[in-house]
C-alpha cells in the first residue's frame, strides 16, 4: 500500500509555538517533523512493508524521497528541509497523484494513501485553497481539479493547529471538503489540547494505529491454526446491487475450506491481493490467552526468537508450492479467496491471499463454491469427458493450440516503448547477421503502432534507421546500409500502413559472409 507524505514547507510553517512551560519554543515545522518521525517509527514496528514517499510543497513541489521502505532515509531528508514561499495545496495534491500513477499505475488494484501535513494556513490569492474550491465548476478540460484521484486512494489531513485559533472551523471545513471530494475515505486528524511535541506525536500515532495497521487474523485448517498478519489491510466491500446493498468485512478468522489444483483455478478474477506472514505472539497476548492455565512457565518460553518457532504458514506454503495447489479459504460469510505460493523472484516466494468478489459463484467453471466436494475420481466411476486421469479439466480449454512465443506489445509506461525501440536498434547494428530478428521486431512494433493509431512512431522509426545508416562504420557489411535504407523507406510508404502487410527484407546480391 503506497503512502505519500505531503509536507507543507511554506513560510507560515516557521510560526513559533510556545511550550507548555513557557520556556521553550518550537516552530510548527519542528512539530510536523517530529510527528512524521513518530508515524514512521510506528510503521517500522508494525508495517515494515509499507512503501513511503516524501514530497515537500509550497507554491512548487519536489519529491525529496521516492517510494522506499527505508524510513531512515525519509527521517534524514526531513531534517534537511528548507522553507519557501506561500502554500499551494492544489499543486501538492496533483503531485501526489502524479508520483503514484508513475510508480504504481492508474489502474492498480493496490490502494494508496496520501497524508497532507500542513499548518492550517490555506494560502492567499489565486493559489489559495479557498480559491481552488470556489472555482471547481469553472474549469476547463486542461485545468481539472486533482480530486478525486483516478486510482484507489484515501486522503488524510493533519493540520498542526491549536484548537483555539481564529477561523479554525472555516479551515477545517475546507480540508473536510477535500476529503469529501476524493470520496474514497480518509480522515481529519487534529492535535488535542495545546500544541506540543507530545500532542502532535499522539495525533500521528493515532492516525497510524487507525489507518496503517495490518489485519491480525488466525489462519485455521481443521485443528491446525496460526496467528498471521495480512498486508495490506483488506478493505471492507461495499456495493449497490439491483435489489440489495452488499457490505462485507474480512473476519479475524480465515478458514481453509479445501484444496484445489492450480490448473483448475487458473487465473481467477480477484479484487485485492495480500501478503500473509506469520505473526509472533507478544508476551501480553500470550498471557491473556493462557490466564486459565497454570502459572510457573519459564519466561524465556514466551520470548522465543522469531523465525525459530514452528509455524503452520511455513508448512502450508511449502506444501502448496511443492504440490502445485491452492487453498480455498472463507474470509467472511459467503466471501471466499485463495491462498497460494507466489514468487517475486527466482529465489524467494511468499504466501499470498487473493480475495474474490463476495458470492459463491464467482468462479463459473467451478460452480458454487459452497457445493465443492471431494476429488472427481471419487465421484465418477468412469473417466469424465474421456480423460484418462479421472479429472474434470478446469477451465475448459479450446481444442486449437495457440502459440504464445511472440508476446503481445504493451506500452503502459514510456520505458516499455523505449525498450522495444532499443531492441530494434540493437539488431540494426548487427546486420546482416541479425536480419531475421531485425525485421521481426520491426514488424511487431509497426503493427502495435497501427493498432493504437500511433502513426508518428513510424516516421520516428524511419528517421532513427536513417541515422543508424549514416553512423555505420567503414568496416560494416555493404548489405547493412541497404537493409537500413530499405526499412526506413518502407516505413514511409503507404504499404506500411496496411496491418496485414509485412515489411520484407531487401533481396541483394551480397552474401552474409
Amino acid at each position: 500500500m503506497p503512502t505519500v507524505i505531503l509536507l507543507d514547507v511554506s513560510l507560515s510553517m516557521l510560526r513559533p509555538v510556545s511550550g507548555t512551560d513557557g520556556t521553550e519554543e518550537y516552530q510548527r515545522r519542528h512539530l510536523a517533523i517530529h510527528g512524521i518521525g513518530a508515524f514512521l517509527d510506528h510503521l517500522s514496528a508494525n508495517s515494515k512493508l509499507e512503501f513511503v514517499s516524501l514530497i515537500i510543497f509550497s507554491s512548487l513541489w519536489e519529491q525529496l524521497v521516492p517510494f522506499t521502505r527505508d524510513y531512515d532515509i525519509i527521517k534524514a531528508a526531513l531534517d534537511k528541509t528548507e522553507n519557501f514561499d506561500k502554500t499551494f495545496t492544489e499543486a501538492a495534491l496533483a503531485a501526489a497523484g502524479s508520483v503514484i500513477t508513475e510508480e504504481w499505475g492508474s489502474t492498480s488494484s493496490t490502494p494508496a494513501q496520501v497524508i497532507l501535513v500542513t499548518d492550517g494556513s490555506t494560502g492567499i490569492g489565486s493559489g489559495s485553497l479557498k480559491h481552488s474550491l470556489q472555482t471547481l465548476h469553472d474549469r476547463t478540460a486542461d485545468d481539472t481539479f486533482p480530486l478525486p484521484f483516478q486510482f484507489p486512494c484515501k486522503l488524510h489531513v493533519v493540520p498542526i493547529v491549536n484548537q483555539s485559533e481564529a477561523n479554525l472551523q472555516t479551515t477545517l471545513n475546507m480540508y473536510q471538503k477535500l476529503i469529501d471530494l476524493n470520496n474514497q475515505g480518509g480522515q481529519l486528524f487534529l492535535p488535542e489540547g495545546a500544541l506540543s511535541l507530545k500532542s502532535v506525536q499522539t495525533c500521528f500515532t493515532k492516525m497510524a494505529e487507525q489507518c496503517f495497521t495490518p489485519l491480525y487474523a488466525v489462519l485455521q485448517c481443521g485443528h491446525l491454526q496460526c496467528n498471521v498478519q495480512v498486508y495490506p489491510l483488506p478493505q471492507p466491500y461495499h456495493r449497490q446491487q439491483d435489489f440489495k446493498n452488499v457490505h462485507k468485512t474480512v473476519n479475524e478468522v480465515i478458514s481453509i475450506c479445501g484444496f484445489l489444483d492450480s490448473t483448475d483455478v487458473a487465473s481467477p478474477p480477484f479484487i485485492s491481493r495480500h501478503l500473509v506472514l506469520p505473526r509472533a505472539i507478544t508476551k501480553e497476548e500470550s498471557h491473556d490467552k493462557e490466564e486459565s492455565k497454570a502459572d510457573g512457565k519459564d519466561e524465556d518460553e514466551d520470548g522465543t526468537e522469531e523465525g525459530k518457532t514452528p509455524s503452520f504458514t511455513v508448512l502450508l506454503h511449502g506444501s502448496l508450492k511443492v504440490e502445485g495447489m491452492v487453498a480455498l479459504v472463507e474470509v467472511s460469510e459467503d466471501w471466499y479467496g485463495m491462498l497460494y505460493s507466489w514468487a517475486d523472484s527466482k529465489k524467494k516466494s511468499n504466501l499470498m491471499l487473493s480475495i474474490f468478489e463476495p458470492g459463491t459463484d464467482v468462479l463459473p467453471w467451478l460452480g458454487e463454491l459452497d457445493h465443492l466436494s471431494a476429488h472427481s475420481s471419487m465421484l465418477f466411476p468412469e473417466p469424465p469427458y474421456g480423460f484418462e486421469d479421472n479429472r474434470t479439466p478446469f477451465p475448459v480449454r479450446p481444442q486449437d493450440r495457440r502459440s504464445y512465443a511472440q508476446n503481445c506489445v504493451v506500452w503502459i509506461k514510456a520505458t516499455g516503448l523505449q525498450s522495444d525501440i532499443q531492441k530494434i536498434l540493437r539488431h540494426a547494428r548487427k546486420l546482416p547477421e541479425k536480419q531475421q530478428q531485425f525485421y521481426k521486431e520491426l514488424n511487431r512494433v509497426r503493427k502495435a503502432a497501427l493498432s493504437l493509431g500511433f502513426m508518428e512512431l513510424l516516421e520516428a522509426l524511419s528517421t532513427m534507421l536513417d541515422r543508424e545508416c549514416t553512423l555505420l562504420p567503414g568496416t560494416a557489411h555493404p548489405d547493412a546500409a541497404l537493409q537500413l535504407s530499405h526499412a526506413a523507406n518502407s516505413l514511409r510508404s503507404d504499404n506500411a500502413k496496411e496491418y496485414s502487410q509485412n515489411i520484407l527484407p531487401l533481396s541483394t546480391n551480397f552474401s552474409g559472409e
